[in-house]
């Protein structure tokens, strides 16, 4: 056996060794993650950030106390710069690749941790605030005729956020290889993968897929299979949907993620099913996706409504 392993060539933080590294544990547990590179990077950033923090100490030395610390430094703001306090999304967020790292880490078949320290760490109530988030169909006319001022391709990335209701990390992730039709060649698909590298089947409009031909051949050349659809940072497609909604005058702060919550809303409006619409966003738990229900239930008729058609003839 030790004569067939050393055979084998192992990554060089996967070779036995009696005390591994804080670097070294980190690194497998990215390696061994399932997530997309956006998460993968946030994965990292958010270690690096607590390893700072607790200095000199080790990962597998760290007690809850050390997280409880970590969790209230970052709700009072004093671990940012501008030592503003964090949301309580915000901390979930610093807190979560700590969760995952220790759950791993702690598993009887890894052993890197003795124990995991996040297992009684309380994450502060996060408050559903997105459920106002979305356009009407009026103010997304007006993204889109700014949008199509910018160019052909600010254009098709909001006609395409909007109609597919794909993430913004997502779309900056899609291939020319990634389409393709159904067995019988009616309709076009698109294959995402998304968080937990999980993928999944979306259908592509037609009127969409008629724009990303028009796309395409603006380009200088034919694509390549594995060329992006937009090879462009997550930044810089948010900082484009920023600008068409200054230019146009929304009041509302509307961001790529406001267009998933628009395609959301719209859909269960003109009568998709909390199925069909989970499965295209990609939820893993139905309850997600039933979030938008209330905003649906407040755009259709109301109890107030009602009562008033009591007294229409009569008022």
């Amino acid at each position: 056996m030790q004569t067939l392993l050393a055979q084998i060539h192992l990554p060089e933080q996967w070779k036995p060794t009696e005390k591994y590294t804080d670097e070294q544990i980190v690194n497998m547990f990215l390696t061994t993650c399932s997530r997309s590179p956006y998460t993968m990077r946030n994965y990292r950033n958010a270690i690096a950030k607590f390893r700072r923090f607790i200095g000199d100490k080790s990962l597998q030395d760290v007690t809850w106390r050390e997280i409880e610390v970590y969790k209230i430094g970052l709700l009072e703001g004093l671990l940012s710069r501008a030592n503003k306090p964090q949301a309580p999304a915000t901390v979930a967020i610093h807190i979560a690749p700590l969760r995952s790292l220790y759950k791993w880490g702690s598993d009887p078949n890894i052993g890197m941790f003795k124990h995991n320290p996040t297992s009684c760490i309380r994450i502060p109530k996060i408050q559903v605030n997105s459920k106002n988030h979305y356009l009407t169909k009026a103010e997304v006319l007006r993204l889109f005729g700014q949008l199509k001022q910018q160019g052909l391709r600010d254009y098709v990335i909001g006609v395409t956020l909007v109609l597919l209701g794909i993430r913004v990390s997502e779309l900056v992730s899609i291939q020319w290889n990634h389409f393709h039709t159904d067995p019988e060649g009616a309709s076009m698909w698109l294959t995402i993968r998304g968080k937990g590298d999980k993928e999944r089947e979306v259908k592509v409009p037609h009127m969409l897929w008629t724009l990303l031909q028009a796309y395409e051949a603006t380009r200088p050349g034919p694509p390549g299979p594995e060329d992006k659809l937009f090879p462009l940072s997550v930044r810089l497609v948010e900082k484009i949907i920023k600008k068409a909604r200054e230019q146009c005058g929304l009041e509302k702060k509307a961001t790529p993620h406001w267009l998933r919550h628009t395609n959301a809303t719209l859909a269960l409006l003109r009568g998709a099913s909390l199925q069909q619409v989970q499965e295209s966003l990609g939820h893993t738990h139905i309850n997600t996706t039933q979030r938008y229900l209330h905003t649906v239930q407040q755009i259709k008729k109301a109890a107030p409504d009602y009562v008033e058609d009591c007294f229409k003839d009569s008022l």
